[in-house]
């Protein structure tokens, strides 16, 4: 890769624990849960009526004056990503065509960016009247879904939920010109996002990147469809703060809410130029998949995920016993929980019993094509700061989770963190990051 190194400048998220980065860390030091009944509709009939939400705040705050007509075109997940992305150029002394003044820090053409996004689920309110006009004798009649129905519908009603629409505004807002890509591979969308930012400064197509990803799960739909599929929780809808539970033997499925999340990243010698706060490194990061015909969970034995960050490892240069953190899925649902731990047994043997690893979900929930970002914001804080969370609601290992996990504030030096994660759909993910050295 013409001896290009990638490191990461600049943090941005938006998450259940503030609007961010530093209330995030600061959260997730604390312990404290961004879990609550849910507020943006009513939920009181649900099984479960939880979720990660993000704190109120106004959109204008985070695009130029120019920019704000387009708003209106955003939804939710857009809004996510559009926060997080302003916060990770601020962070790192960035300037961009979003400050409509000063010099630009990037060329254009040099700067790219890759967004994860999830599912963007519409606003039910938008349909209603599109879906009554489609009702005969009540029943749903397609034919006149196609008509008199979608006539209802505004114009440039799609431009709020195609995925691509989030790494879109960010690019118009930041005039970032280089490659611009979207991934869409559920859970696991950011963490190859950030890889795929990385890997077009390595080979060369851009001298910095945006990585990250967005999605707000928060929905009706959504949370209903959670539900059906028996992934959430239905036990704590009294005791939100105790509700999501990685790798606990009392762990009853997995909480879900929303976030966003942005890292830029440079190339080395770019950004010593310009003097830039270098936080970390990108060491490595590979993605794969799990065969398990039941593909709403991973392979009992956890091979896919285990061959992945494997692969992983392998193109850091890493060896398991460099490993200092692992920042895993731990989704709270014990089937996946089990196979996770499984995994990382598999890879990392009985040096695991001598690793930390640090489960964050019982904190922000799960924020699917977000999580990921979130995981490497973190990895990325405790190498800064040499400190790692307690991981909540973990009181006794669930059979088959032999894993260190935190119970409290630890500190020491952090050199290298694993972030490895999957998808409900079977996609597998890791990111290695290190505490950079010149």
């Amino acid at each position: 890769m013409n001896g290009r190194r990638v490191v990461i400048t600049g943090l941005g998220v938006v998450s259940p624990l503030g609007l961010t980065a530093d209330e995030f860390w600061q959260g997730l030091l604390d312990g404290r849960s961004g879990i609550a009944p849910i507020k943006a509709f009513d939920a009181g009939t649900f099984p479960c009526s939880l979720a990660g939400e993000v704190p109120e705040y106004k959109l204008r705050d985070y695009v130029p004056k120019s920019y704000r007509k387009a708003t209106k075109l955003m939804s939710r997940d857009i809004e996510l990503s559009v926060i997080a992305a302003d916060e990770a150029f601020k962070s790192a002394g960035a300037i961009t065509k979003a400050a409509e003044s000063g010099t630009p820090t990037f060329e254009p053409t040099r700067l790219a960016i890759c967004f994860g996004a999830g599912l963007i689920s519409c606003d039910l309110n938008e349909l209603a009247e599109c879906v009554a006009k489609a009702v005969t004798d009540g029943t749903f009649d397609l034919r006149k879904w196609g008509t008199a129905g979608m006539e209802n519908l505004t114009p440039l009603w799609l431009l709020k939920y195609l995925p691509n629409m989030l790494p879109c505004h960010v690019g118009i807002i930041h005039d970032i010109q280089a490659p611009s890509n979207t991934i869409t591979c559920g859970e696991v969308s950011a963490y190859i996002a950030i890889a795929e930012a990385a890997e077009v400064i390595l080979r060369g197509d851009a001298d910095a990147a945006v990585g990250g990803g967005a999605e707000a799960k928060v929905n009706p739909i959504v949370m209903m469809r959670q539900c059906l599929l028996k992934r959430s929780t239905t036990e704590h809808n009294d005791s939100p703060a105790a509700a999501c539970r990685p790798f606990d033997a009392k762990a009853s499925g997995s909480v879900f809410g929303e976030a966003g999340g942005a890292i830029l990243l440079e190339e080395l010698k770019a950004a010593q130029q310009r003097n830039a706060p270098i936080l970390a490194e990108f060491a490595g990061s590979a993605s794969g998949n799990s065969l398990n015909p039941q593909i709403a969970h991973l392979e009992a034995d956890g091979l896919g995920l285990a061959m992945t960050i494997e692969a992983a490892l392998a193109e850091a240069g890493i060896r398991v016993e460099d490993i200092d953190l692992i920042i895993p899925t731990g989704t709270g649902i014990l089937l996946d929980d089990r196979a996770e731990a499984l995994a990382l047994e598999r890879v990392f043997g009985t040096k695991l019993d001598n690793i930390d690893v640090w489960a964050i979900k019982g904190m922000v929930s799960h924020t699917g094509a977000a999580a990921g970002s979130l995981d490497v914001a973190a990895a990325v804080k405790a190498i800064q700061t040499g400190k790692i969370g307690p991981s909540v609601n973990f009181q006794t290992p669930a059979a088959g989770c032999r894993l260190k996990l935190t119970r409290g504030v630890v500190e020491k030096p952090i050199r290298n963190v694993l972030c490895c994660g999957y998808s409900f759909g079977g996609q597998t993910a890791a990111v290695i990051v290190k505490r950079f050295e010149a």
